[in-house]
């Protein structure tokens, strides 16, 4: 662990504040520079903002406008881009020389502001994909934005200029259309990235990947996967048929043909949603994904299809479920026989659907959680025609006792016991309280004003729990199918802090695992107590002992990704993007998986230059070199 001390520009008095609220500083200083250019511009581009706290004396370590202006930082438009992999500058450390061979891929959000006045959430920030190459002679960095069709349009080729002209499902534009603009399904391709069957994709929440060349990085264009038509097994077909009958379905069903053509024809969304958290299946050697149908949000019903391909992108299985409750997925789980989805309830909100349609609001304020249930469905879905749940029918949930939100899922597995036919699946999944969940309001960004407030994430001591942290769910089915208990626990009780963007060795995929690691904060700060993180957690699920790596002062970190180079489950590394805020700087980690809680647990680290600095990602992905 390391501490840097940093100088910040904004001579304010630390007064007591509640740490629910941080509000954006005002001073006589600030103001000067806030009428010199406007909000968004100072979040686009802080560098006189920045010059100004370089050159006060007053240093400012734990305050609410330190802790706003550190949050605004992870958040900054990166224009420039790198075709040419630039070497990375070692500056601590040594490179392990058993580290494998390979590129690391990370995805996100690279720009939130245009230069017309119009600001977006992060979630449509236009996709910016990084690659940090492992070579003989060291690691690389290069960074392209996807030329998705948004970016196309909304970038000028010339001048290098934006205009964002779609809103996006979470933004509202100020500088362009608002009202009656249609153009909400802004596919960023900012969300995760694979590369499978020789393709490197860039995914998105709801719309086809983009296919990226290695090495360059330019955009090859998009693959369709959920358009790719199978042969359906009779007994798909049947659980498919056999769900829709009544006049209640027949009414939905009504409903369906009215939206889809509104929701296809006039605002542009394809008729099934991928997913863009993906699964691989080391045992079968396949990739998994998930799609549902775009009208479904708007629906007490739910469309699921899973798609799984072969090592050449052969699609080897489909299968369809349709399941009669309104719920939102971002990430899913599998074991050899199951797919499992834990459903969040969402509604219609039907005063915000008003706004959303007509522009004045984000097109997701149609939609807010539904804690009308206390409990959370859990769906075990047959992943073989002939799984291992019995004669129990998928269509029934298994209700866990708790009201979650799921967020990411770290891994899944079942187990039989052989002497009474038992079957006992496990999940660790990181979820939060639908009292804090707020489709509006993630990542603290404000449409209204157009600007990031870390409070939201940030809420008062002794309510943590509201906040993603990682549970274990235990279910327990008889031979027959039965369910016979479902428990929610805690991770660990030797750490209940908030925890996310959870990641294990890969190879133990839908099997059982001990180790997970995660992104955590030390909560060493007043006033971001708890977000953006600072740490990486290690967790090992066999004696629920934690250990722990910070960062150390004003720095925090991305989500951190395994990397295998022995047999044993946590002989590896881990990658981790550091962000010190305080120098303005990106660097690459490499800690000791095994090390981790240990003095000698940072193994290297790198600097990305400068003018390269990037914003926060999202989820990345490590492409070994074996082809």
């Amino acid at each position: 662990m390391h501490s840097i001390s940093h100088r910040l520009l904004l001579p304010f008095p630390s007064p007591a504040v509640n740490r629910t609220l941080l509000p954006p500083p005002r001073h006589p200083i600030l103001t000067l520079t806030l009428a010199a250019a406007s909000t968004e511009t100072l979040i686009d581009r802080p560098d006189k903002t920045l010059k100004i706290a370089t050159e006060t004396e007053t240093v400012i370590q734990d305050s609410p406008a330190a802790a706003y202006w550190d949050y605004q930082f992870l958040f900054l438009s990166q224009r420039a881009e790198t075709r040419d992999p630039v070497p990375l500058r070692l500056v601590s450390g040594s490179l392990p020389t058993d580290f494998p061979r390979g590129t690391y891929y990370l995805t996100g959000p690279g720009l939130f502001a245009d230069d017309h006045g119009s600001t977006v959430h992060p979630l449509d920030g236009h996709g910016y994909l990084r690659a940090f190459e492992f070579g003989e002679k060291g690691i690389s960095y290069s960074a392209r934005y996807i030329r998705t069709e948004a970016e196309r349009e909304e970038r000028e080729e010339g001048s290098g200029g934006w205009r964002f002209s779609y809103r996006g499902p979470f933004s509202v534009l100020k500088g362009g259309r608002r009202v009656g603009n249609v153009k909400v399904m802004k596919n960023v391709a900012n969300t995760s990235v694979v590369r499978w069957g020789g393709k490197l994709m860039c995914m998105w929440e709801g719309g086809n990947p983009y296919e990226i060349e290695e090495g360059t990085l330019d955009t090859v264009g998009t693959v369709d996967l959920v358009g790719r038509e199978g042969d359906v097994s009779v007994e798909e077909k049947k659980l498919v048929r056999g769900w829709r009958k009544g006049l209640g379905e027949i009414g939905v069903d009504i409903a369906a043909g009215f939206l889809k053509p509104i929701l296809q024809g006039v605002f542009g969304m394809p008729p099934k949603r991928l997913l863009s958290h993906y699964k691989i299946d080391p045992k079968r050697n396949r990739l998994l994904v998930l799609s549902c149908n775009a009208e479904d949000m708007l629906l007490p019903r739910s469309n699921f299809i899973f798609y799984e391909f072969d090592s050449e992108f052969n699609l080897k299985q489909k299968k369809e479920f349709i399941i009669p409750d309104q719920l939102m997925i971002h990430d899913w789980a599998f074991t050899d026989n199951n797919y499992i989805i834990i459903g969040n309830r969402i509604k219609l909100d039907v005063p915000g659907s008003m706004g959303a349609v007509s522009g004045m609001s984000p097109m997701i304020s149609a939609l807010s959680v539904n804690p009308s249930q206390q409990t959370s469905p859990i769906y075990l879905l047959p992943r073989s025609s002939h799984g291992e749940n019995g004669q129990r029918d998928w269509r029934e949930p298994i209700e866990a006792p708790a009201q979650l939100w799921a967020l990411h899922v770290s891994n899944a597995f079942e187990e039989r016991d052989d002497t009474t036919g038992d079957l006992e699946i496990q999940l660790l999944v990181s979820v939060c309280s639908y009292q804090w969940f707020n489709f509006q309001k993630m990542f603290g960004y404000n449409w209204k004003t157009g600007r990031l407030d870390p409070s939201f994430m940030n809420v008062v001591e002794s309510k943590e729990s509201l906040l993603p942290h990682l549970v274990q769910v235990s279910i327990q089915l008889d031979k027959k199918g039965a369910c016979h208990g479902c428990s929610i626990a805690g991770s660990s009780d030797q750490w209940n802090r908030p925890a996310d963007f959870p990641a294990i060795n890969a190879a133990y995929s839908g099997q059982r695992n001990s180790f997970t690691y995660a992104g955590t904060n030390s909560g060493s700060r007043r006033f971001l107590p708890h977000f953006p993180f600072d740490s990486v957690m290690k967790l090992n699920s066999s004696d629920g002992s934690v250990a722990m790596w910070s960062a150390g002062n004003r720095t925090f970190i991305g989500e951190p990704i395994y990397i295998s180079k022995g047999e044993e489950e946590d002989d590896g590394y881990i990658l981790v993007v550091e962000y010190a805020v305080s120098k303005q700087r990106c660097y690459l980690v490499i800690l000791d998986a095994r090390n981790i809680g240990g003095a000698n647990a940072m193994v290297a680290k790198l600097e990305v230059p400068k003018h390269l600095n990037f914003p926060l990602g999202f989820h990345g992905f490590w492409s070994a070199r074996n082809h």
